[in-house]
């Protein structure tokens, strides 16, 4: 039985988000205006858009949230970076990250009042599940914002896990660093799997945790060895993994 205590915790985390979005979206329209004419890219929009989480962290008291790693010296060299995926607040999590990104996103999200115009206006690339067309554009896209010096977020299982392991990834990921000739920069979280209670609107008490890892050099992999890339990073997230289990 859940107590009172939680459904009040959980309204007020609700609450403070959607009211943070309702103040940001005119401050991220704004930047966009502002830096349009020389920010391609839309870096700074985004910056913006992602500061909300790092106040709405300080809003919530149901999650604990740890950072550790080492961060790229200069926040516009760009990576393909890849993460796994156990749960929606994997999202407010990473963009506590101190530079910005562009994420790959399922095109639902991007439909969200408010949130989804702020999505749109910081640039984030969409895609639509099971559609071919919309993956080779969005992967177009995400080698553009390369080129651009802005790195790509992307979680390479495609979907969050319903199991809480980790799932097999996919090669697109893997294919847009080879292609572009960056690195893949991987980070693992652990923790946020039981953030948000399934089928329900309340939030669990977590301490979680995402970790920065060494990026990986792509430059010795040709396109067709994409999948040896992608085995060998997925080496690395699930053992980094089961050392913070």
């Amino acid at each position: 039985m859940k107590s009172p205590a939680k459904y009040l915790l959980s309204a007020w985390s609700w609450f403070t988000f959607g009211l943070l979005c309702a103040i940001w979206l005119p401050a991220v329209g704004i930047t966009f205006l502002i830096t349009r004419p020389f920010d391609r890219a839309r870096y700074w929009p985004g910056f913006v858009f992602r500061r909300l989480t790092v106040v709405h962290r300080f809003l919530n008291p149901h999650w604990k949230f740890k950072i550790s790693g080492v961060f790229p010296a200069n926040p516009r060299t760009p990576y393909v970076v890849v993460c796994n995926h156990q749960s929606f607040v994997d999202m407010l999590l990473i963009s506590q990250l101190p530079w910005e990104m562009k994420w790959m996103s399922k095109q639902s999200l991007f439909k969200v009042p408010v949130a989804g115009w702020m999505m749109r206006l910081a640039g984030d690339v969409e895609i639509e599940r099971g559609d071919a067309r919309s993956a080779l554009k969005a992967l177009r896209l995400c080698q553009d914002k390369l080129e651009q010096k802005v790195s790509v977020m992307m979680f390479p299982e495609g979907t969050r896990s319903r199991s809480g392991e980790l799932a097999e990834f996919k090669d697109g990921a893997f294919k847009l660093a080879i292609e572009a000739g960056v690195p893949i920069l991987p980070m693992v979280l652990n923790g946020t799997y039981n953030a948000l209670t399934p089928n329900s609107w309340t939030f669990n008490q977590v301490k979680a945790e995402l970790r920065v890892l060494d990026p990986i050099d792509t430059s010795n992999y040709s396109r067709k060895e994409a999948s040896l890339l992608r085995q060998h990073v997925q080496g690395v997230i699930a053992g980094e993994l089961a050392k913070m289990n």
